[in-house]
Order: structure tokens, then C-alpha cells, then sequence
């Protein structure tokens, strides 16, 4: 069904003449006229009756009115759904949980009329990149372990979160009283991080974390979920882990875990935002702006970071 023919007739039964629908609609009365009778004759009924009052309309009219006015609610909608400013910015966190959901969550608060759609895409950064450039989310937090030129042409990032580890412990484990460890102490304890999946960047990452500092990472043993893993550890007096400082667990009180700071140097885990550079949602570069105010400065630290994350500057 012609939308403009249906937008023409609502004008009409609004303004009860073909002529003052004709000036709301910034078209000619004959325009008006053609586009009735084209939809009259589409649907087979007359709308109209032409008095010398105006356009009443007839039954059949009455009948369609309420349809009519549905069917251009929805065309709004449809339209406001992919209409960059009008949609809601479409953002990939990979997981609610980790630092990207938190920074996020503070944009929001910091900005409560953008609208966002939060998703959370079970993706490597090379599938997230690739929803990037086919549109399915606007954009996405990921670690790129890559040069940007072997990136697409259309993509574009920039470095927005150096995200700090904590080691996760029970009770009983050695480290449990420790203000703060190093990654050398580390090394005497077993680092539990079972089903991290080999040749994605968090991989990647904890490889070459694992050969710096001679850490045991082990990725053995099936997932049963975060709730499993807090368990075990609460329960052991080996078993570590390690989390992003700002990465949100929940666990009862009687679990008593321990999220212990590393330092001397602390292990910086670099994330970035990724966006095609043709995107013009208004609200993205909102987003960009925010992140990199509160991108916390690390250059007086003393931190490590893996060698792909030192050439991948802020703003690269």
C-alpha cells in the first residue's frame, strides 16, 4: 500500500478540506486528488464523499481511518528504528560483567536522553570487528592484537580502557591477607581460568602475561559458570584467579573472597573501542568523548603490558 497515499488521506479527515491538506502537505489540491482516487481505487471503496462542506467521509472511509492512522505509527517506528539520532546507539559489551558494561553504564548515567541497545556478542575480536563493518552493532569493546592496517579500510579504533588486574582467593588460600600482590608471587600459585579458548586476544594476552612473569595458568576443566567457578575457589586453598579491577561479581558472605590489587608491575589488560568511520549516530562520537575523558592515565604507573598493546597508542 502507497504510505503517501494513506498520509494523504489522514491529511484530509485532519483538515477536512483537499485544499488545507494540500497546504499541510506542501503539495498541490490536485496532487491531493490524485492520490485518493489512486488509493480508492487500490482498496476498491470510495473514502470520500465531496459536500460543499468538505470531504466527509464515507463509511468505508470510517472503517479504514483507524488502520490508516496505525499503518503511519508504524512507518514512524520502522523508520525511527534505523534512522541514525533517532535509533538507539547499538553497543557490544562482549560481557554485562567487565568493564565495558561499567563504563558503559556511567555514559548512561552521565547522559540518561541517549537511548542504548546493550548487547553482548559471544565474539572474538575479529567476529566483533566483522558485526562492526556489517552493521549489525555500532560499536564494540575488544582488545585488537592486530596492526590497524591489517584492519578493513572502513574501521576505526581507539585505545579506552587499561584495565587492571586483581587476583581473585578464597579464605584459606596464602595470599588471602595480602594487601597486594606481585606478578612474581604469582608465579609460586595456580592460576584457575578454566575454557578460555585458544587463539582469541584475552588468549592471547594471558599467553604472553604467562611467559613474562613464568605464571601457570590453567584452562582445565569444563565451565559451569562464574557462580561454579567463586565457589571452588572460595572452597580451595590453592585455586586463584585473576579479574579485571573493575570486573562485577556477586557472591554470598560466606564465600569471604579476596580481590587482592597486582602491582610492582601491574599487569594492564588494553581494550579499545571499535566503530566504522562512516557511522553518523550523533550519539557515537558522545561516546568516544566520554570514554576518553575517563580513561584512566597510566603513564606514571608501573605496568606491563603486552607488546601488541604498546603500539596501539590511545586515539591509534
Amino acid at each position: 500500500m502507497d504510505l503517501n497515499g494513506v498520509r494523504t488521506f489522514v491529511a484530509v479527515v485532519d483538515a477536512g478540506q483537499f485544499q488545507d491538506a494540500a497546504a499541510a502537505l506542501s503539495i498541490t489540491q490536485q496532487a491531493v486528488s490524485k492520490r485518493i482516487a489512486a488509493l480508492e481505487k487500490e482498496l476498491e471503496v470510495r473514502l470520500f464523499a465531496r459536500t460543499a462542506r468538505g470531504a466527509q467521509l464515507t463509511i468505508d472511509g470510517q472503517a479504514f481511518l483507524p488502520h490508516a492512522r496505525e499503518l503511519l505509527r508504524v512507518a514512524e517506528r520502522a523508520d525511527a528504528s534505523v534512522r541514525p539520532g533517532r535509533r538507539a546507539l547499538r553497543v557490544d559489551v562482549h560481557s554485562r560483567r567487565t568493564a565495558p558494561a561499567v563504563l558503559l553504564q556511567d555514559f548512561h548515567r552521565t547522559h540518561p536522553r541517549i537511548e542504548l541497545d546493550v548487547v553482548a556478542l559471544d565474539a572474538d575480536v575479529h567476529a566483533a570487528i566483522a558485526a562492526v563493518e556489517a552493521g549489525t552493532v555500532d560499536v564494540t569493546f575488544h582488545a585488537v592484537p592486530v596492526p590497524a592496517r591489517q584492519l578493513p579500510d572502513a574501521i576505526r579504533t581507539a585505545r579506552v580502557i587499561d584495565e587492571h588486574h586483581e587476583v581473585l582467593v578464597g579464605p584459606r588460600h596464602a595470599l588471602a591477607n595480602a594487601r597486594a600482590v606481585t606478578p612474581a608471587q604469582l608465579a609460586e600459585h595456580r592460576i584457575w581460568m578454566p575454557g578460555m579458548a585458544a587463539g582469541t586476544e584475552w588468549a592471547s594476552y594471558y599467553d604472553e602475561l604467562a611467559a613474562a612473569f613464568g605464571l601457570t595458568i590453567d584452562r582445565v576443566g569444563p565451565v559451569f559458570g562464574n557462580e561454579a567457578l567463586l565457589a571452588e575457589i572460595a572452597d580451595s586453598a590453592e585455586l586463584a584467579t585473576l579479574a579485571g579491577e573493575r570486573t562485577r561479581y556477586l557472591w554470598p558472605d560466606s564465600y569471604d573472597l579476596r580481590r587482592i590489587p597486582v602491582r610492582d608491575p601491574a599487569p594492564v589488560y588494553p581494550m579499545s573501542l571499535i566503530w566504522r568511520d562512516d557511522n553518523p549516530h550523533p550519539a557515537l562520537s558522545k561516546l568516544r568523548d566520554h570514554l576518553s575523558s575517563s580513561r584512566r592515565d597510566t603513564a606514571d604507573e608501573d605496568v606491563w603490558m603486552p607488546k601488541w598493546g604498546q603500539r596501539s597508542a590511545p586515539g591509534s
